[in-house]
């Protein structure tokens, strides 16, 4: 079967099992936690909770160290990926350790 086919069957089976009441084709709901939205204060303490310097805690997220120096006075918020990545550490605080983009010398 070509792709064309495979892709028109299903496409086929989609509209034909809509169109029913008895619906036979698997559904699942998909729910997306919204990110959150970090202050100035909550960053800060997720990033000393890794006891990194703002330098070090700006190359693991890959953001510049003025990012992490305007989130943490509150002229700037982090969103999208950056929040993403600062939820996961604040819900894991080993995440740093499990995976350990920079490596800190003691």
């Amino acid at each position: 079967m070509s792709v064309y086919e495979s892709i028109m069957t299903g496409l086929t089976e989609a509209v034909e099992d809509a169109k029913n009441s008895g619906k036979k084709l698997q559904r699942r709901i998909v729910t997306v936690i919204p990110v959150k939205e970090y202050q100035a204060d909550e960053v800060k303490e997720i990033r000393k909770s890794t006891e990194m310097s703002q330098k070090t805690f700006a190359a693991y997220l890959g953001v510049s160290e003025k990012t992490v120096e305007a989130w943490e006075a509150g002229t700037n918020h982090p969103s999208g990926a950056a929040s993403r990545l600062l939820s996961m550490i604040e819900t894991d605080k080993d995440l740093i350790k499990k995976f350990p983009f920079v490596s800190t010398e003691k």
